[in-house]
């Protein structure tokens, strides 16, 4: 292995040379990634507590980890130790957002965000789930929203993030301009200079509504990053980050330095990425792992990822030689954002006032009980088939919202994997009663998408089901949840498009031929996550005002006590 990297154990401190301005400078680059709006803890599983029992079903097997406040606190003392300290952001900072954020159309997370000093940010896919203009607004300020009704209710004067996001490899498709800066310099307390390169992953049309992102190209990424090196080179930075809304998985825990288990699209993006970036700050996967890949000169490079919801935060660690434009030394670590009662992160009282202020606008609509289920908690866990219990129920709210002559008359509804974020309700909110609240329902389903129904022929309904296979990516599968009275078989070992079989509907085969209603949610409905068929559907009825966790919420109401269904819908051969 050439040229192994050199690991130095950085003091927090201000050291001397940093007050003086001579010698090498100390510098602290924090880094968050997927935080999705979350303001408050959530249970990080990274880290295990007593498991709820008989006695104790509140209780969580996770530790409760994350929130602005905690983030806020820890921030705020690594600058305090060292002003050379920045903060910078993974992408998925807002979207798919809890009901603290996400009713208030998540400018309270910018506000906090910006509050806490955040410089830059990668952009994330969920950056884009309500289209560029509204990500133009979050960026930019105003309350021009798509959802006015939202919009502008947290701060009248919404003035928009004070840090900046970046995508290198986002670009207008008639101008080939990119649509945010691809990159920022920074200067540190100390005049260090680094260069931020950002870049979000290139799937993004598949995986938000296509009709948001229309008028843009999402690049290669690597090829992107490295069309601005030369550029940022010229300027004499002295050092170079890529942030990315892109990553992998890796074998070892958060906390071990030095990984080489990662595996991933990051990895060949990595690889390719210029020698002189030092370091690559990675996001998407809700992983956690501190690892090392290779660049094209084949030396080790620091990749690294900080789990999502705010539980980790990256955190990187540089000693600089500023007359020589240098990089001198460089770890890497994942320190938990413990929000625990034993924690000794001090929470950051401009971050709490905030969140109480958020809480106070949206806790009334969060706590609301809107039905009760039959155990403790339905599981989006997948089966071997692909099926999951609350996949099930969640299809099954969406038939019978739309079945009726005048709101559909589908037979059919089929329900993204992807769109069913939590567990109902997730481990923090497990009730003694088993009762849900529209804070429960809305966590597993805060996209805010509209119900569309459309007729598929047989042959189209099998068309939709064989997009499900090398999706995204070959040898992955997203399993589309099925309405009750549906059934198929898979073959995992049938050649591609000839891998469904045997379906019925209520005991009767699919005929290819026929005509049949099928309801899906606006996302799937314009050909995302790959299921392009769905855009071949004629008759379409769009319900501007039958969304998504609506018809979720008032199938749990009308179903109460909603119990787990049998998983027989699907079967893998």
């Amino acid at each position: 292995m050439k040229n192994p990297l050199m690991l130095v154990t950085l003091a927090l401190g201000l050291s001397a040379c940093n007050m003086m301005g001579s010698g090498p400078v100390n510098v602290t680059v924090l880094g968050l990634n997927d935080f999705h709006g979350n303001l408050v803890p959530t249970g990080f599983s990274g880290v295990k507590v007593p498991a709820p029992t008989a006695a104790n079903p509140a209780a969580t097997a996770n530790l409760a980890a994350g929130g602005a406040e905690i983030i806020g606190g820890y921030v705020n003392s690594v600058r305090s130790a060292n002003p050379d300290t920045l903060l910078v952001g993974g992408g998925d900072l807002i979207g798919a957002s809890p009901v603290i954020s996400s009713l208030l159309r998540d400018e309270p997370s910018i506000i906090a965000l910006s509050k806490m000093g955040m410089s830059v940010s990668a952009l994330g896919n969920h950056e884009f789930d309500q289209g560029l203009k509204e990500l133009m607004r979050m960026q930019n300020g105003g309350c021009d929203s798509n959802a006015p009704q939202l919009a502008c209710k947290f701060d009248p004067a919404y003035a928009g993030a004070t840090f900046q996001y970046l995508g290198a490899n986002v670009v207008d498709k008639t101008s080939g301009k990119p649509v945010f800066p691809p990159y920022k310099i920074l200067t540190t307390a100390s005049g260090v200079r680094i260069a931020f390169v950002g870049a979000v992953t290139k799937s993004t049309p598949t995986i938000v509504s296509p009709s948001g992102v229309s008028t843009l190209n999402f690049l290669d990424e690597a090829d992107s990053i490295n069309k601005y090196v030369p550029e940022i080179k010229a300027q004499g930075v002295d050092a170079i980050f890529v942030v990315i809304h892109e990553g992998g998985t890796a074998k070892d825990l958060y906390n071990t330095a030095g990984c080489t288990s990662l595996t991933g699209n990051i990895i060949d993006i990595a690889k390719r990425v210029d020698p002189a970036v030092n370091a690559i700050i990675s996001g998407h996967t809700h992983q956690g792992y501190n690892c090392l890949v290779p660049d094209p000169a084949g030396n080790n490079r620091i990749v690294i990822q900080g789990d999502f919801y705010g539980h980790l935060l990256q955190r990187v660690d540089l000693q600089v030689d500023k007359a020589n434009h240098k990089v001198l030394a460089i770890k890497a670590q994942n320190v938990v954002m413990d929000a625990s009662t034993a924690t000794t992160i001090a929470k950051d009282p401009t971050e709490t006032a905030i969140v109480t202020k958020a809480k106070g606008l949206t806790d009334a609509v969060k706590g609301t009980v809107i039905g009760k289920i039959a155990v403790p908690q339905l599981l989006r866990a997948e089966n071997e088939a692909g099926e999951s219990v609350l996949g099930d129920i969640v299809a099954d709210s969406q038939l019978a919202a739309t079945k009726g002559p005048d709101s559909g008359a589908a037979v059919i509804a089929l329900m993204n994997p992807g769109g069913i974020r939590a567990d109902l309700p997730d481990s923090t909110n497990i009730k003694p009663d088993n009762s849900i609240t529209y804070g429960d329902a809305f966590t597993v389903q805060p996209f805010g998408n509209t119900l569309t129904t459309v007729t598929l022929t047989g042959a189209q309904l099998k068309a939709v089901l064989e997009q499900q296979f090398d999706n995204p990516a070959a040898g992955q599968n997203r399993i589309l949840k099925v309405s009750t009275g549906f059934k198929y078989t898979w073959t995992a070992s049938a050649p591609a498009g000839s891998k469904v079989s045997d379906m019925t509907l209520n005991g009767t085969p699919i005929d290819p031929a026929a005509k049949y209603r099928v309801t899906e949610n606006s996302f799937l409905a314009d050909g995302g996550d790959g299921f392009t068929v769905f855009k071949d559907g004629t008759d379409r009825l769009v319900q501007p005002n039958l969304i998504d966790v609506d018809a979720f919420q008032a199938f749990l109401k009308a179903n109460a006590p909603v119990a787990a269904p049998t998983l027989d819908r699907i079967t893998k051969k």
